[in-house]
């Protein structure tokens, strides 16, 4: 088998936390120069692309700036940083719980999305805490939705990330969520849910089908209040994705301010930060793979549906709603 050649280490420093994208030219002739590709391949246009080639933002593996008529030749690689539009900052704080030289875990936020994906990418979790901590080789073992809150584990050093992405690729974390959502006295729990769940590119919410399960959650019910909605231990023993918030929909009790289960809703502006999804990331458990220690790590956050539900709907509760 042919060995995959490793990709060379950037020449181009971050900027705010944020690594300059990387394009590697594919194997083929349809190309007479880089130029043509980057025009092809990316969505800026060609003015866009000829003014950065131009500029000398487009650089090779030594840092060099690609001119306009550099022959096209196949495995070349080249960097460049984007011109990002502005976002709208998550006005909340990302707390650090725990760090060391190996690993940093923090308490996430609802609405801040974990790593740079789409249109969040200097307001993610990753672009923050490496600004903040001037650790530029962090990078995140695993991610959070960005509309869910909790934990979540990131790695300092570049060569140690694989040890502890193995950790969750092998099921050697331990796992548990809570979620406020309503109370339905017909629902027999603690049960285990078991479905199979499919995710397709470009499609918002996921869904069930049949066929043998690949997704597999245990539900408790934690407490209830009177006339109000209800508190859940949510332990996942797959990692589908949304597959909390799916089961709890398939249930009958959809997690509250979902905007996607059961269905999906129009989408709010980007500065409208009321009713976070009521579902957070409470416990983090595993032993270090690099260490040898064992660590439980467990959020500090209360879910503002159960805190006061009117606070977080600006209604009294309606079971109904």
């Amino acid at each position: 088998m042919r060995r995959r050649r490793p990709v060379p280490p950037s020449p181009l420093p971050q900027r705010d936390g944020i690594d300059p994208v990387r394009v590697r030219l594919p194997q083929g002739t349809a190309w007479a120069t880089v130029r043509d590709h980057l025009v092809d391949r990316l969505a800026a246009g060609p003015g866009v692309i000829d003014g950065m080639l131009d500029a000398g933002l487009i650089v090779d593996v030594e840092g060099r700036p690609v001119p306009r008529d550099t022959a096209y030749v196949p495995g070349m690689w080249v960097w460049f940083h984007r011109d990002l539009p502005p976002e709208v900052p998550v006005p909340f704080a990302l707390d650090v719980v725990y760090r060391d030289e190996h690993i940093v875990v923090v308490d996430k936020p609802h609405f801040l999305a974990t790593t740079p994906r789409g249109s969040h990418v200097a307001e993610t979790a990753l672009a923050r805490l490496r600004r903040d901590l001037g650790l530029p080789t962090l990078s995140a073992a695993h991610r959070l939705d960005r509309l869910t809150a909790g934990l979540v584990l990131f790695t300092v050093r570049p060569g140690e990330r694989g040890a502890y992405q193995s950790l969750f690729r092998d099921r050697l974390v331990t796992k548990e969520y809570e979620a406020v959502a309503p109370y339905d006295p017909a629902l027999a729990l603690p049960r285990t849910v078991r479905s199979r769940i499919v995710k397709e590119r470009g499609v918002m919410a996921a869904r069930e089908v049949e066929g043998e399960p690949n997704a597999v959650s245990e539900v408790e019910l934690l407490r209830r209040r009177d006339d109000g909605p209800a508190r859940y231990r949510l332990t996942p023993r797959t990692g589908q994705t949304h597959q909390l918030r799916v089961h709890m929909a398939t249930l009958g009790v959809p997690i509250l301010g979902d905007p996607l289960y059961p269905e999906v809703r129009d989408p709010v502006p980007a500065d409208d930060f009321s009713r976070p999804l009521q579902l957070l990331a409470r416990v983090l458990e595993f032993t270090d793979p690099v260490t040898g220690r064992e660590y439980r790590f467990v959020s500090g956050r209360v879910l503002q549906a159960w805190a006061s539900y009117e606070e977080w709907a600006g209604t009294p509760y309606d079971a109904r709603a």
